[in-house]
């Protein structure tokens, strides 16, 4: 694609015309991001994707780095943030419009490939901007650790609907190709897959056994007969494809790092003791959060299953490299259990006080570990609110960069919320505007501190942000 720097930068303002910010609520949240989020960061770094003069007029960068973290803001999909952005002023503002456009930012398949282009490198990106925005909230010595199962969207796997998947793959490709096949099986494997219902029932276990054998003695009768009179130069392009299907086929039921989807091979089984849900299939995603702000500092998606101790030292790297200050201690759960220190970080668990502890530093410890449960239902609100509960995106990639998102929308809400607290709290007694030498005392400590929190939160914006704030 061709890449036109001067299409990300602002227009014009007319002066007939219709004028989109103007028409708008400046203290809007979505206005108030917009004018704090360094947009020139993203449009020098993923200008090196285009080409300078080669493909037709590329999208702005602005407005395709807009859409994707509205879609985690608002928890839509590709196709319904596009939408949105159509129909809503606010969105087009926030994604760098300066007009009101009827028309379609861009295809939904755009952002498809737009997070193919950048990658996870270009998703980290984004998500350090959403920790730079909170400043010297995100530099705390303490923080919470722990881990969850970020789900993929499969079906849940059994032994039946693998080999059923695997027959029809074989069948369409015996299609395409123009193989005279013997047989299809298409409506034999109608009537076995009825009968592999019956697995927990106790006198039709055996029959559901006795289909699941036949399906798959079907599966490998397909695979020799296209491996026979498929020509010689496409069989060794589908070499591949079969060993794979007889892979899956050949799993027995106490095998390790099994296939549980054929479309998303990497995944694996994660057993976390709940009740209502004992297996989930996915990958195993460890967060860290600032321990009194719930800021995400670091989100890393694990491509293989690893204990939690495993996951400490490259979920710390993340954290470090958005930040300046050493994190100091980590508190974490029991699940952690075996690692007391990791570089200049010391982890505490909960469990039994020592003996040559004080009452202090019981209570000090005790207070730590009932804190870390904070980071439970942030966990939760990722999954809820900001499209972390199943993940839609192709590979351990996809994985990574819908986590990294999510975490950078769950930032960028709390941005939102401590600067209308802060101002709301600025704001709460006006007679002292008119008699401010009688509250100046009283009320001194209060505007220092959120004085100081609001230029904290602009210094580290862009320098245009522009704050009004009704001091006494």
């Amino acid at each position: 694609m061709l890449y036109d720097p001067d299409a990300n930068s602002p227009a014009q303002h007319q002066i007939f015309g219709n004028d989109l910010l103007a028409q708008l609520d400046p203290d809007d949240p979505l206005m108030l991001l917009s004018r704090a989020i360094d947009w020139s960061r993203f449009e020098e770094e993923f200008a090196q994707y285009y080409s300078p003069d080669k493909g037709r007029p590329a999208i702005p960068i602005r407005r395709l780095v807009g859409l994707l973290i509205l879609k985690h803001l608002e928890d839509l999909s590709d196709e319904k943030v596009v939408l949105a952005c159509k129909r809503n002023p606010y969105y087009q503002a926030f994604c760098g419009a300066i007009e009101f456009d009827r028309s379609m930012p861009c295809s939904s398949t755009e952002l498809c490939h737009f997070r193919q282009r950048i990658g996870t490198s270009g998703a980290q990106l984004i998500f350090a901007e959403s920790v730079r925005m909170h400043g010297r909230a995100a530099e705390e010595v303490e923080v919470h650790i722990d881990s969850t199962v970020h789900e993929k969207n499969i079906t849940y796997p059994t032994d039946s609907k693998l080999a059923i998947k695997i027959i029809n793959r074989l069948n369409k490709m015996a299609q395409r190709h123009e193989v005279d096949q013997r047989r299809t099986y298409v409506k034999e494997v109608k009537t076995l897959r009825l009968a592999c219902r019956h697995f927990r029932h106790v006198k039709r276990r055996r029959k559901a056994v006795k289909a699941l054998k036949r399906l798959r003695t079907i599966a490998h009768a397909l695979i020799r007969e296209l491996r026979r009179k498929l020509p010689q130069e496409i069989a060794v392009v589908y070499a591949g494809d079969f060993v794979f299907y007889e892979r899956v086929l050949a799993q027995k039921p106490q095998d390790k790092n099994k296939i549980y989807s054929l479309h998303e091979p990497q995944v694996y089984c994660i057993a976390k003791g709940k009740d209502h849900k004992p297996y989930e299939y996915g990958s195993k995603a460890s967060i860290v959060s600032t321990a009194k702000r719930g800021i995400i500092l670091a989100a890393v998606s694990h491509e293989r299953p690893v204990h939690d101790t495993h996951t400490l030292d490259e979920v710390l790297e993340k954290a470090m490299a958005v930040r300046q200050k050493p994190i100091k201690r980590g508190v974490c759960d029991r699940g952690y259990r075996g690692q007391k220190k990791v570089g200049e970080t010391d982890i505490i668990l909960p469990g039994t006080p020592l003996k040559r502890d004080t009452r202090y530093q019981r209570d000090t410890k005790r207070k730590r570990c009932r804190r870390r449960a904070a980071i439970e239902p942030l966990i939760g609100h990722l999954k809820h609110d900001h499209r972390l509960g199943r993940c839609f995106l192709k590979g351990a990639v996809g994985d990574q960069i819908n986590l990294l998102m999510a975490a950078c929308a769950w930032n960028l809400k709390k941005w939102v919320a401590a600067f209308f607290r802060a101002w709301k709290l600025l704001s709460l007694d006006p007679e002292l505007a008119e008699a401010p030498h009688q509250g100046l005392r009283v009320l001194h400590w209060r505007s220092t501190i959120l004085v100081t929190l609001l230029l904290g939160l602009a210094s580290f914006s862009n320098p245009g942000l522009d704050i009004s704030i009704p001091l006494f």
